[in-house]
């Protein structure tokens, strides 16, 4: 086994073998000093003045004799190990200054520094290019529809002609204009969206004057077809009234002056004592059942009231309520009417009676919004001075159901309090005011998380009515 010095030694001795030979950088005229005996350079001389010509490396040396190389003029050279000579025999020589260097064109290490620092320098901005896109994808999803209108991608607003189909009843009341008949010809699906109609008023026919009444349109008409058929008295039912899903007295009766001409003060009147029709409630809210009329000229206030609520009456033995328990039913109906969608009646119905059951308060915005005098007044959210006024309509102050029914229900809504879904809920959200989209919960965990999805969509969507 070779000792680890000898071969450290032979190292160093083929590193001094390639260096060139230094010149004196003393005058001529000095005294030139005498290589020391048995060195190398006293070799290579002895070899060059026997007619060798030129110094040769010698393998054959001690490598643990190292040559004395007197200082050179130029810069100092940093010694690497000398380049293999030419194989072809060609100008390269191995104890230039050139073959010395040589190496150096090899050197990787400033490359790899170079590659890193690139390297470095795409992840930079490819993590910079990804946060763009990240926060570019919230703001679209956040504010899409905002977007979308303003880039004019999307959905086209408005009905292409041709589509209209089927029959729809759009009731109009005095003093309407363009914005809230907008509303009403959307919410009877006579258009797409509910401001393609108003768009279309500002941009072609800003002061057209609308007549009050119920019209008979087409559903998916255009917002020019649906102005024209609005403005055709041909379309305009005479001595007709629409009473909607879930109004009151209060709203109702504007509809009535509107559609028949009945003298709102004698309709105050008609409505004022609602023993005189049998029913055993201080109000009639819950009675006046949603559905179209048509009476005959002539017919006066107590006529009209009277034929309403003969239809109430004619929902109630359909469903087979009890007499007794009419003002119970139609109370829970009115709030399954109020509170959710037609799909969602059943579940709604099933947790105001899961709610009495334990003896939790009902908590319902509708009644809060009602016994205050704000049911109508377009939003979903309650206000903090209707929740906690002491009233025996608000089931956030009260246990149990309120005094009277607060609207009128529908035959739908008179069937679900009759007979409720089957579930587990005490608690349900509408999350998405668009598409009515409901949570329904069995814990107040769940019921939170409901409620953060409901505050998100309202975020997003600050004009849809939360």
């Amino acid at each position: 086994m070779s000792d680890p010095d000898d071969s450290q030694r032979e190292g160093l001795g083929d590193l001094f073998d390639n260096l060139p030979t230094a010149s004196s950088p003393l005058p001529d005229s000095a005294p030139r000093e005498e290589p020391a005996p048995g060195s190398r350079r006293a070799m290579r001389e002895a070899r060059a003045a026997a007619g060798d010509g030129r110094a040769q490396p010698d393998a054959d040396a001690d490598a643990d004799a190292p040559e004395t190389v007197a200082p050179a003029p130029a810069e100092p050279v940093q010694a690497v190990p000398a380049q293999p000579a030419d194989a072809a025999g060609g100008e390269h020589d191995p104890h230039s200054l050139d073959a010395l260097f040589a190496a150096e064109k090899h050197h990787d290490a400033p490359k790899k520094k170079r590659g890193r620092g690139c390297l470095t320098a795409v992840i930079v901005v490819l993590v910079i290019i990804g946060g763009i896109a990240a926060g570019g994808a919230w703001v679209y999803n956040t504010y899409q529809d905002k977007i979308n209108e303003l880039m004019g991608w999307g959905e086209p607003k408005d009905y292409e002609a041709g589509q209209a189909t089927g029959e729809a009843l759009v009731t109009i009341k005095s003093g309407d204009t363009g914005s809230p008949v907008s509303t009403a010809l959307f919410q009877a699906g006579v258009t797409k969206t509910d401001r393609v109609f108003y768009d279309y008023l500002l941009k072609e026919n800003p002061s057209v004057t609308f007549y009050p009444g119920v019209y008979t349109l087409q559903k998916k008409m255009t917002a020019a077809a649906a102005l024209k058929a609005l403005e055709d008295p041909a379309n305009r039912m005479e001595n007709t009234v629409r009473v909607p899903e879930g109004s009151t007295v209060e709203s109702v009766l504007p509809r009535i002056v509107d559609g028949v001409g009945v003298p709102l003060e004698e309709l105050q009147a008609a409505v004022n004592d609602p023993k005189v029709y049998g029913v055993q409630a201080d109000r009639l809210d819950g009675w006046l059942f949603p559905a179209v009329y048509t009476f005959d000229p002539g017919a006066d206030a107590k006529a009209i009231i009277q034929r309403m609520v003969d239809r109430t009456r004619e929902s109630l033995q359909k469903a087979g309520v009890p007499d007794a328990d009419v003002q119970r039913v139609l109370t829970i109906a009115s709030i399954i009417e109020r509170e959710g969608r037609t799909p969602d009646f059943a579940k709604v119905s099933r947790v105001i009676e899961n709610r009495i059951d334990q003896g939790m308060k009902l908590q319902m915005d509708s009644t809060a919004q009602y016994g205050y005098g704000e049911l109508h007044a377009g939003k979903a959210s309650t206000s903090k001075e209707a929740q906690n006024d002491p009233n025996e309509w608000n089931t956030y102050y009260i246990t149990g159901l309120p005094k009277t029914p607060i609207a009128n229900p529908s035959d739908a809504a008179i069937d679900a309090a009759m007979h409720p879904a089957d579930g587990p809920w005490l608690y349900f959200v509408t999350i998405n005011m668009t598409t009515g989209e409901t949570q329904f919960s069995a814990t107040y965990e769940e019921h939170q998380q409901g409620i953060a999805k409901w505050h998100e969509w309202c975020r997003a969507n600050p004009d849809k009515g939360c």
